[in-house]
């Protein structure tokens, strides 16, 4: 997708913060209730069509999903849909089989981790000429193109940012995080925080086995992420070497968990999630898990923050799931006018909820806002956050898969002392260099 940030300035004082200028906007989707409500971009077509969906997603966005659908058909007669949903994993085994028999749904869910996979195979269809003006904020269309072209209408924004317990830090006597703090202020806490907590309980938990942890160090020092432009292998030897000896030194002073309970430690489950267990203060979580955060540590406790930063910025936000559309479809008229009604028409939006993150109609966003639980709230406040400083979300390219799983394996191999630095890197080195040869082939 385009590394571009232009759209964070232009939104970084909140999510609401265009309302003024979509407040109209509402209105004007209101009246797109006839036929062909969702127009196109082109020429509406009342040409009859039965669209086949498919979704990943949770029974809450399933069911909220199939009423959007029944809604559409009842105001636009001669559209009807075929839909399939499945759980993540199911998805994602299944839609590449359907590209490879060339039976893709006309309209499918897509992820930004994936979309850029399907475009350079040509499955999925340009969507440059969808007016969404007034719907999706520009610069986030921008950021969403692949080489000056749109393949994903955006649906919801999502982000990372920090939680942390802001009851227990005040009550040891430790300083609160402040938004937008660097790395630099990041492990000043650490330390702070170790010197006033019970040795029972740490200040961050040892990430040194997730490679997209080490990847955020990276980009803020504007070195670019570890596959630079999806393909070429880029870790920076110096960095590397800098921010594991850092965390090789918090181990050995107790900053952060010991490699064996680390290791058993599950984010989002009540029993054994570091920060719900109160064994951990503060750690990283993302707009889509806030809720699942939020049962964990409810009654106010949580405090937010943005990720560390670097002189390029940190951590990230942006829109990551999309409505795409078929390269074959043969509806593919039909199915644009739908997506754009998706994501304009208030009556959808408010049955759709928060089922797929925080809308990216800003308009329908300001109408759920006194309807948000505080789950939802936390997950908004997380944006808030993450948003001026973010960078673009870099995920690991298909077909880095034995690269990221190399990287868990030996850095756990560290962390229990059975491997030095050295004898890592060279095995990260080897492994990132026959995933770039795979990407580039």
């Amino acid at each position: 997708m385009k590394q571009a940030k232009p759209w964070l300035k232009s939104l970084s004082i909140g999510v609401l913060a265009s309302m003024i200028v979509l407040s109209g906007c509402g209105s004007n989707a209101k009246n797109e209730t006839g036929s062909n409500s969702g127009g196109s971009g082109g020429e509406a077509t009342d040409k009859a069509a039965n669209l086949k969906v498919m979704w990943w997603g949770s029974d809450a966005r399933h069911e909220a999903t199939q009423k959007a659908l029944d809604m559409y058909t009842a105001i636009n007669p001669k559209v009807t849909f075929a839909p399939e949903y499945t759980a993540w994993d199911g998805y994602w085994q299944k839609l590449p089989t359907l590209a490879a028999s060339k039976s893709l749904p006309d309209i499918m869910q897509m992820d930004a981790a994936y979309i850029q996979g399907y475009v350079k195979r040509g499955l999925l269809a340009d969507l440059s000429d969808l007016d969404l003006s007034g719907i999706v904020d520009e610069q986030v269309i921008e950021n969403s193109k692949i080489d000056g072209k749109l393949y994903g209408v955006p649906l919801s924004y999502n982000g990372m940012g920090m939680v942390y317990d802001k009851v227990a830090l005040e009550e040891a006597g430790i300083t609160l995080p402040t938004n937008n703090w660097t790395w630099e202020d990041f492990f000043a806490y650490a330390k702070e925080a170790r010197s006033k907590l019970p040795q029972d309980k740490y200040p961050i938990d040892d990430l040194r086995n997730v490679w997209e942890w080490y990847q955020f160090y990276q980009t803020a020092k504007g070195l670019g992420p570890i596959f630079k432009d999806g393909t070429t292998f880029n870790l920076d030897k110096d960095t590397w070497f800098e921010f594991n000896n850092m965390y090789a030194g918090f181990q050995k002073d107790g900053i952060v968990p010991p490699a064996d309970l680390q290791l058993t430690f599950k984010e989002n489950d009540p029993q054994t999630d570091s920060f719900g267990t109160g064994r951990v203060m503060l750690r990283g979580a993302s707009v889509g898990s806030a809720t699942a955060i939020e049962s964990l540590l409810p009654g106010g406790r949580i405090g937010v923050n943005s990720y560390p930063i670097g002189e390029a910025g940190g951590g990230w936000a942006q829109a990551t799931i999309f409505f795409s559309i078929s390269a074959e479809s043969k509806n593919a008229a039909q199915a644009k006018e739908f997506v754009k009604w998706f994501i304009s028409n208030p009556e959808a939006g408010e049955t759709l909820g928060t089922t797929r993150g925080i809308p990216i109609n800003n308009a329908i966003l300001e109408s759920l806002d006194s309807s948000l639980t505080a789950g939802e709230q936390l997950g908004k406040d997380l944006l808030e956050v993450a948003k001026e400083k973010a960078l673009p979300f870099y995920p690991a390219p298909a077909g880095a898969e034995d690269f990221t799983a190399t990287y868990k394996s030996e850095m756990e191999a560290v962390m229990f002392g059975k491997a030095t630095l050295e004898q890592v890197y060279e095995t990260l080195v080897q492994k990132g260099k026959q995933a770039e040869s795979k990407l580039q082939s």
